[in-house]
Order: C-alpha cells, then structure tokens, then sequence
C-alpha cells in the first residue's frame, strides 16, 4: 500500500493494517453487487448464491449472510441446456435494491430461471433482522439477467423497479423494463436495433429536469453495436438514454412500450495529428458525483479501448446541460440514396418526441394521450443526432501502455481549504486501486493529473468489479471474484514526517497540523491553511460599470497567480474570465455579477498555497445615488484596489477621470462601513 514514485515499487495493501478484506466463502464467488445502507451501517452484498451484510466499519465484524442456491431440478435444467454447472448453474445476485423501510427486492439469475424475493431487514439497525421471505418468490424475467456474464444494471423507484437487462434465455432480446408497482409492465420495443443493438447496461439514474416531479427522467448508461450504417467507424459505441418516468406507454400504437425513450451517442477521445482521434468506446462504469442543484449532477464515466491492438483507458466528465442540449438537438434519420443516418430535417411533431406529459411543458396528463404522429415518430426515431462530448473536449485522465485497465469508479468531494477537490479511486482489472486528483497548472483549465497512490488490493490479480465510497465512514469498499475488501480513503501517515513532504504530496485529505501529516476537517473560520501561514480576509467594494483592480503579489518568483472566484449561491469554485496580470485582476467593467469571493493562490511546481482572500460587493449605481444624493450618478471613476500589503484605493483604473471624482470615491469607500449599507 503506497505512494507511486519512480523507482519504488507497488507494495501489497492485503498485509497492510489498513486494509480489511472478507476473503468469501469457498462455495461462493461473484461479489459484484453492492448496496451501501449509511443509515444501519452496513453494506449489502449478492454473490454467487448468497446475500451478505457487512459492518461499514469492520468487514469482518459480525457479518450475516444468507444463502440462497438455485434448486436442484433448475440447476440440472441448466446442466441439460448445456451451461457450465460450476460457472454458470447457480443464482448469481444482480438485482439489489430497497423495496420499502423494512424490506429489500433482491434478484438473481436462478441457474437461467431468473427469480426474485423479498429480504427482511427490520427497520433500524438494532433488529438485527436479516431473512429471506422463502414464502413468497417471484419471477425475475425482466428484472434479473438470465446469465451472470450479461451486464445489467436497476434502479428502485416508489416501488416500481427499472432494469436495463435480457429477457430471454438466449440473450437476444434486451430491454428496459418497468415491472412491480401499480402500472402495467412496460419496455422498449421488441427486436428493434434502432432502439437497443446488443446493449451492456452500466447505470441507472434519476435525475430532476425541473421542480415539477412530473418531468423527472430516467437516465441509462450502455454500451451497444453500432446501428446499421451508422459512420463511427468503431464496433461498439456508448450511449446514454432517456425516458420519463410517467411514461405509461402509448394508447393505439406502442401499447405497453416506452413512448419517451431517446438515446444519445457518449464520446470520449483524444484529439490526435492530421485529425484521427484516438476513441475510448467501451463503457466500463459511471458514477453522478451530486451538487446543490439535483437537476445538475456531474457525470464521471470509466472507458476502455475496443480496439485488439492498442490498449488503453480513460476517464470523461459530463454536464447536463451539453446532455439536454444533445436531446434537444436533431434526431438522427436514414434518408438519401446511401441510406446513412443524418440529422432529420422535417417537421417534429408536437409534442416534441421525449418530453415528458406535464404541466411544465404542455397540456397533455398522460403519455396514452399524445397525438399519433408523436407516438409514430418517437418509434422511428430513437437515437439523436449529434454527440454529447466531455468537459473540456477530452479525457481528464488516459493510461496506455500499461498492463491494466480500468473497470469501476468512485469519486468523493474534498473540501479543502483552496477549494473543493474531486478525488477519483479507480479501480482495474488487475486488483488495484488509484487514487487521482486533478489540481490546476495556471488555471482551472489547464489540468495536472495527479496519482496520489496506487494500491494492490487483493493477493491474487482480479478484476475489481464493484465499489462503494462511505463519506460518512471515510472508507472505499471493493469487490471482485474472490471477495470484498475496505480501505480507508486517506492514509496521511505514509506522506512522511516533515511539513514539506506533507504538503507536496498534494492529498487533499491531508494537511501539516505542526507535529505531522494527518487528515484535518477544514474549519470555514479558520486563518492558517495547511500549516503554510496566514491568509487574510478582506472586505473591499466597488461601484457597478467603474472599474476594479484586486492586487495579489506571490513571495516566490517562480511562483504562478491565479485567481478563483466562489460567487453566492455556487456550488463550485471556477476561474473568472478577466484580465490576469503579474500584479492582481483588472476587471474592466463591474457588473453585479461579479459579487463574490476572489481567492487568490499561487502555484508552483504543483503545490497550490492560498494568499488573499476578498470578499468583493458591488454596489447598484441606483442604490448609490440613493445613498449620496450629492455624489456623481452612474459609475464612480475610481477602482478600490486591495492586494497584499497595500490596501489602497485607487487603482491603475481610476486614470482618465477627474481628481474631485477620485477624492470622492475615496470617500465613499470610507463610508461604506457604514451598518445600514
């Protein structure tokens, strides 16, 4: 368990006090499915013929499990149809999910019977309740995948359960299904590659389109064959879909079947010479990292290379609003005498095909009541046109040449005293686990990646084929074939034992506390930042459409500035476009945008120190000359200029206006602590 530096080699975290691992059971494999229950403190896991639930704090403290084999008589079946009896006749978990506050929905594939049950767990931690209702089982068709190598992935929602899976015993038909609940079952359209081409379901995901519930969306994550004539050059392509979750089917045509399924094509490539770029297809694993505002989670989603000869990697962020801009774009049609697909140039239909029946956007109560040619048109178009593309155009992380690849994702927000740091574990298909943040060069644009650590997680090479992140906990948990294991998600301790090493090391978790390198919890009131020295706050003002220079000078000459600006009611800090200069920010024109909280910090070689913080306030030209009848009206020449050290006013930005305007601004800003202000 260790940092990567050159010429250290990886150490195996199994003998590492840090590292807890639930080594399974030997008639049991597979444990790929993960539940995280923060509220009882356990984790819940389905493997092969057994449900188990650990202690988040000590896997291999008091740990239930329930075993659940697929009969005789289905496993025999199984055994006759020609599936491998040890491999692939026993009920593998896939399906777990909270039915209600007492009970669970599990699934599993039965030895190609796919079944369903109902798992009891008491409605707080200390029933210490954990049974299977054996009375009651159900059939798992549509819900379970009938081999446990096909991909599938669910989600429960107000007792209805959607699964993006096979439903057949062949592994021909796949489909999303709606089953459970009070509406009658429903799913895309049979047999149909413009709809599904052969998927492999990654994720499923709720996620808001507005305040009004009746416009909430189900968002699928897949990998599938390409459509017929469908110019991408690549085999498998990912994809994400959509569908709303009120939708009820059509009433004359697709009875029972989707009406608001839309599908889009997720790129994530590297831009390379004369044009090629070197595409990542195979969806791998995505994770929704939450912000303030649900509607707007970022997208984080794990890819490899499809390719046999070269190998390779990547990790690709996603916003949702390039997501709807792509949904709201043109659908893709065959047309034309080559019958390729292009974007469709004729009249959509009202409404438009994907919009979810509500009062937001349109009169229509219910899916079954929307116009025929919307239901014909949605059946023929499914797929949109044009690509949702990552943040920034490219990957935030590649691996090539390297003898791995990676296979699942989680991503925990570190608030840091400079700002909120997403940190990446990444997990791959050789057992080991990476720790990555991305830290800014110059700006927030220009990205470092940085390895924090690299860890072997289990003895043998294996895939790591599930993940879960405790915030609450502060621990990761992983699974594979050969069992589970946690790990803590810092390890300050192994950074050293000096301020230097502490610090270069870059970990967001950790911080110098002025004995040692250990995992601090950023105070908002705090004034020493890492152990590294006093950061001043300040206070200064400026008048909208005048002006403003904030002055910011690093000790270091080597050192780079720049600046971030957390405006109210952000959720993320984010570098400001203006004019950066050796000396601080010109921000020609203020505008009430510009309120906020600037921090300025320098950077070199990578480490990141903040120096300033100012809290800026503009103030409305209205409200000024309500304030000083007898000042200027309109813009005050001068610029409050603060910085480190001066606390002046009067910047460079106060030149071209008249000496009396200047005196007069300087003693606006005096009065300006004023309490009714």
């Amino acid at each position: 368990y260790s940092r990567v530096v050159p010429g250290i080699k990886r150490e195996l975290m199994v003998e590492s006090s840090n590292l807890i691992t639930f080594t399974g059971l030997t008639n049991s494999s597979g444990y790929d499915t993960f539940l995280l229950d923060e509220e009882r403190g356990r984790l819940l896991v389905g493997a092969e013929d057994h449900v188990f639930s650990f202690d988040l704090v000590n896997l291999n403290r008091e740990h239930k499990q329930i075993a659940w084999p697929a009969t005789p008589s289905k496993r025999d079946e199984c055994k006759w149809a020609g599936k491998d009896l040890g491999k692939e006749c026993s009920n593998f978990i896939r399906v777990l999910q909270p039915y209600n506050s007492t009970h669970l929905y599990i699934c599993g594939t039965g030895a190609f019977h796919p079944i369903c049950a109902y798992l009891e767990m008491g409605k707080r931690a200390e029933d210490n309740i954990f049974r299977l209702e054996s009375s009651h089982f159900e059939n798992g068709r549509g819900k379970s995948p009938y081999d446990p190598k096909m991909l599938s992935a669910s989600i429960m929602l107000d007792g209805e359960l959607y699964s993006g899976t096979s439903a057949d015993f062949m592994g021909r038909d796949f489909a999303i299904f709606r089953t459970l609940g009070e509406h009658h079952p429903i799913r895309t359209e049979q047999h149909d590659s413009r709809w599904l081409n052969d998927p492999r379901f990654v994720g499923v995901n709720l996620i808001p389109e507005s305040d009004n519930p009746e416009d909430d969306k189900i968002f699928l994550f897949f990998k599938e064959n390409a459509m017929d004539g469908e110019h991408t050059g690549k085999a498998t392509i990912a994809r994400i879909g959509q569908l709303c979750k009120n939708d009820l089917g059509g009433h004359r045509s697709l009875v029972n079947k989707w009406t608001t399924f839309l599908k889009a094509r997720l790129t994530c490539s590297v831009p390379g010479l004369n044009g090629i770029d070197t595409h990542f297809d195979e969806l791998q694993d995505v994770f929704l990292m939450s912000s303030k505002d649900p509607k707007n989670p970022v997208i984080y989603a794990v890819f490899t290379t499809s390719s046999n000869i070269f190998k390779g990697s990547a990790v690709c962020m996603y916003n949702m609003a390039d997501i709807r801009r792509v949904f709201l774009g043109p659908y893709a049609h065959r047309d034309g005498p080559t019958y390729q697909w292009v974007p469709f140039q004729g009249r959509v239909p009202y409404p438009r095909p994907g919009t979810c029946p509500s009062k937001t956007f349109g009169g229509f109560d219910s899916t079954k009541d929307l116009p025929d040619d919307v239901i014909t048109f949605a059946r023929g178009h499914p797929a949109m046109f044009n690509p949702v593309h990552p943040i920034g155009g490219r990957p935030i992380v590649v691996r090539t040449d390297v003898d791995y690849q990676f296979s699942q994702l989680v991503v925990d927000k570190v608030e840091a005293e400079d700002g909120q740091y997403d940190v990446m574990f990444i997990g791959t298909d050789l057992g080991t686990v990476l720790k990555v943040v991305t830290i800014p060069r110059e700006s927030w644009h220009d990205l470092e990646e940085v390895v924090l650590e690299e860890m072997t997680v289990f003895r043998e090479p294996t895939p790591i084929t599930a993940m879960e992140l405790s915030t609450k906990q502060q621990q990761l948990y992983l699974g594979s074939t050969l069992g589970v294991s946690q790990m803590p998600l810092h390890r300050c301790e192994v950074y050293g034992k000096a301020c230097a090493e502490c610090c270069l090391a870059r970990d967001p978790y950790c911080a110098w506390d002025g004995t040692e390198c250990s995992h601090i919890l950023i105070n908002a009131h705090t004034d020493d930042v890492d152990g590294l020295g006093h950061v001043e706050d300040r206070s200064v003002y400026g008048v909208e459409n005048s002006s403003m220079f904030l002055e910011c000078s690093p000790k270091s000459q080597r050192a780079l500035i720049y600046w971030q600006l957390q405006r109210p009611n952000e959720d993320r800090k984010h570098e400001d476009r203006m004019i950066r200069t050796e000396q601080g920010l010109l921000i020609r024109i203020l505008t009430q945008a510009d309120s906020g909280v600037y921090t300025c910090h320098a950077v070199e070689h990578g480490f990141i120190q903040p120096l300033l913080r100012l809290s800026l306030q503009v103030i409305p030209t209205q409200r000024l000359g309500e304030l000083l009848p007898g000042g200027p009206q309109g813009g005050a020449g001068g610029s409050g200029g603060a910085g480190s050290g001066s606390g002046g006013a009067g910047g460079p930005a106060g030149a071209g206006h008249s000496t009396k305007h200047k005196l007069w601004y300087r003693d606006f800003l005096s009065l300006l602590d004023h309490p009714d202000l």
